[in-house]
């Protein structure tokens, strides 16, 4: 019993102390951690830095943190540093076949870091899904639809892909393509389309505003309409003139013509001659 007790007297003493150094470190290190981050944020060199580096270094940073507490953990307990890092390799390899995926997220992310293709508030159009970037993180960048969806698109497919980014230039230039009738005179629909939109309050006079016809199509001349804005106002542009030429063409008596086909019938007679 005197050696039993001894032995545990022995444990408490040596093993006892170190799991308690080590649930103490553990505690203390996660609120270290948080701290740091939240004090980095605060920073006001951190903060100029681009928004969805932000939110990556955040992330980085933060896992990078929590895996040094770790093995500082384990050095506490007497766990053999050399050993851990043999074993941590060999299972990085393993992991690694078998998160190829994310481990390619993850270097997405860098390339986007990096490039910078689009950040934190762009309208971007990825062929698939179009909205605002309203967070980039280690793997994944988020969207937000303009019917307020979220959508999480993984950061390996995005460097994969092409991207349209609507936020880069400040101005946009307007395309509209009108048809008219064949009847129709050409310079009178020029120059009800060119006084459509320098009359809109929302265009650019600088560069000028370009109308000229564009094609002879199977049933309908067809008219290219030009004209630029500043990015903001392109929708409101859009739809706004595409009202008004409606109601001016009417108004002129201008035709716009729809698609149709015109079938001439012959008799028996004319067919046997």
């Amino acid at each position: 019993m005197d050696a039993f007790f001894d032995m545990i007297i022995e444990f408490a003493t040596t093993a006892g102390i170190k799991i308690l150094m080590a649930i103490i470190l553990l505690i203390v290190g996660i609120k270290l951690i948080r701290l740091f981050l939240r004090l980095l944020s605060r920073m006001e060199r951190f903060s100029q830095i681009d928004a969805s580096a932000q939110s990556f270094l955040r992330s980085f940073l933060g896992i990078a943190l929590k895996i040094t507490l770790f093995m500082t953990i384990g050095a506490v307990l007497g766990v053999p540093m050399t050993s851990v890092i043999a074993l941590l390799a060999s299972a990085g390899l393993a992991i690694g076949l078998a998160l190829q995926g994310a481990l390619g997220n993850l270097a997405g992310g860098l390339m986007i870091l990096m490039f910078k293709p689009f950040k934190v508030g762009d309208v971007i159009d990825t062929r698939t899904d179009m909205g605002v970037v309203i967070d980039i993180n280690i793997f994944y960048t988020i969207l937000r639809t303009f019917d307020n969806r979220h959508i999480t698109l993984p950061n390996g497919s995005l460097t994969n892909a092409a991207i349209i980014n609507y936020s880069v230039e400040e101005q946009r230039r307007v395309d509209w393509t009108f048809t008219t009738g064949y009847g129709a005179n050409i310079n009178q629909v020029k120059q009800i389309l060119l006084d459509i939109v320098n009359e809109h309050d929302l265009t650019l006079a600088e560069p000028e505003p370009f109308c000229r016809l564009k094609e002879h199509g199977d049933s309908a001349l067809a008219f290219a309409l030009r004209v630029w804005c500043n990015a903001p106002d392109y929708w409101t542009i859009y739809f706004d003139v595409n009202e008004k030429v409606k109601e001016i063409f009417d108004a002129k008596g201008i035709e716009i013509p729809y698609p149709q086909l015109d079938v001439h019938l012959k008799n028996e007679q004319t067919a046997a001659r």
